[in-house]
């Protein structure tokens, strides 16, 4: 079988199960295909050794007839994800050496259901920032370029290396988290698939913390059929997790081809912000029109907090990061400085050489909204505003069944563009954190690209642990795109 790095996900499984391709000649494509794009830097470890053995222990599997849901197929792992005996670094100096002794809850459900690991895919440091070019191992280089030009873009973030491994045909589907746009901000400008689940459908034991009450786990893939396969073997409940929501998890794949008549799709008017590109704008009209020409009704809603949305997931994340990394110290694991006096330096030295600008910056925002005197000025205030947010979709949803919206205020931008305006990288979340605060799901989708040939998206935002009606309009909205351009493979010349 030919363009096996071509498969979508659902293919490949089916090939695989009806024994036209071994998972062992899969893998080798993908390893092939990842040692031809390293200029990319989508990879922050690489594991061929482990996932050769993972693919014929799964030839053996599919040979005895005991084929699990995922037997063989090759995936990439955000390097947020623990991973029992593999190099797990956040992106940052401060992990880069560190080795976990045990296994994400999401990851292991990957493997118990067949999965192959292909390596760990590179990220904004932490997951802090939009574009993955935080990362101490260096950026991440979109696949894409921009028609007649050869400047390097970002794949967006902090999902980065997941999105241009899977836009660049390196693995069959990746694993990524979501804290405030993180799945859908690099899908939307990769022409990949993503959806951040409900907070709570997925295990967030064993993903290295950004903001706990934000972060949530899911996959990026090429299409909405694949993303509804992962998610079926990546959500569960977790007593690990005491987050996690002990519901059950459809099987997301049966009713994709639903359609989306009788649905109510909302359009809200305060998503309309100054900046967004006009071919933003274009289509998302485009994409309301494709659902309503599908049978759905199209009708305007209010959501009359968003303009709050930024600022307060500004205060959040902020604080929770500064807490939750607070266990970085350079004595239990991780980056210990050299040459300090005492253990006091030896903090100061070890948090100043091993988080990087961005990292530092939103520690420093996080420790100054929680300080005596400020928290209730600050933090507390936040809270109070994301009732307000969560309680605006609430009210959107009593009059329809789904929100659409854009899911990036513009198309890929180049790596070195933006990154030293710390706000104008803020504002870039615009569409997205809204979502995280509400603690919804969303899909984004890709529906066109722009006039300079760079993939854009669209996002529908549901109702909690409504993940089922998401695939079913993101399905329907897919079809209507039929979104088939892929990205010159210039990173193999």
């Amino acid at each position: 079988m030919s363009g096996l790095t071509e498969l979508t996900l659902a293919e490949a499984r089916d090939a695989v199960a009806a024994r036209k391709v071994s998972s062992r000649e899969l893998t080798e494509a993908f390893l092939k295909a990842m040692e031809n794009a390293r200029a990319l830097n989508a990879f922050i470890t690489e594991t061929p050794d482990r996932a050769l053995a993972m693919a014929d222990a799964s030839d053996r599997r599919v040979a005895a007839g005991n084929a699990r849901p995922l037997e063989g197929l090759p995936l990439g792992i955000k390097d947020l994800y623990c991973t029992k005996g593999v190099r797990t670094t956040a992106g940052s100096r401060i992990l880069h050496n560190y080795v976990p002794h045990y296994e994400s809850t999401v990851s292991q459900n990957l493997w118990d259901a067949g999965a192959v690991m292909l390596g760990k895919l590179n990220l904004d440091e932490f997951a802090m920032g939009s574009s993955n070019e935080t990362s101490y191992f260096g950026p991440c280089i979109s696949p894409w370029r921009a028609k007649g030009s050869n400047a390097k873009l970002v794949p967006g973030g902090s999902s980065g290396g997941s999105a241009c491994a899977v836009s660049a045909g390196l693995c069959l589907g990746a694993t990524a988290t979501d804290t405030g746009g993180s799945i859908r901000t690099p899908a939307a400008i990769t022409g990949t698939t993503g959806i951040k689940p409900t907070y709570g459908r997925c295990s967030r034991w064993g993903i290295v913390a950004f903001a706990s009450s934000l972060d949530q786990a899911g996959p990026i893939s090429h299409t909405v059929r694949d993303c509804a396969i992962m998610l079926k073997v990546m959500a569960s409940v977790d007593p690990k997790d005491s987050t996690s929501v002990d519901l059950p998890v459809p099987d997301y794949e049966t009713g994709l081809e639903g359609g989306v008549k009788g649905l109510r799709i909302g359009i809200p008017k305060e998503y309309r912000v100054e900046g967004t590109s006009p071919e933003i704008d274009a289509v998302w009209d485009k994409g309301a029109a494709w659902l309503k020409a599908q049978g759905a009704e199209v009708i305007e809603v209010s959501l009359p907090h968003t303009r709050y949305a930024l600022p307060t997931y500004y205060i959040i994340a902020p604080a929770e990061c500064s807490s939750n990394l607070a266990r970085y110290d350079g004595i239990r694991y991780g980056h210990r400085a050299a040459g300090a006096d005492d253990l006091i330096e030896l903090y100061e030295k070890s948090r100043a050489e091993g988080f990087g600008a961005e990292v530092r910056r939103r520690i420093l925002i996080g420790t100054y909204v929680l300080s005596a005197g400020y928290y209730d000025a600050y933090y507390l205030r936040a809270q109070k505003v994301r009732a307000l947010l969560a309680r605006d979709f609430t009210e959107a949803f009593k009059s329809c069944d789904m929100v659409l919206a854009p899911a990036t205020p513009g198309p890929a931008f180049a790596v070195g563009e933006k990154i030293s305006d710390p706000v104008t990288m803020y504002l870039y979340d615009v569409f997205t954190v809204t979502v995280n605060l509400a603690g919804l799901p969303s899909l984004v989708v890709p529906a066109g690209l722009s006039e300079a040939g760079l993939p854009l998206g669209l996002q529908l935002i549901g109702k909690a642990f409504d993940e089922a009606t998401l695939f079913r309009a993101g399905r329907a909205l897919e079809v209507a795109a039929d979104f088939k351009a892929k990205p010159r493979p210039w990173w193999r010349t």
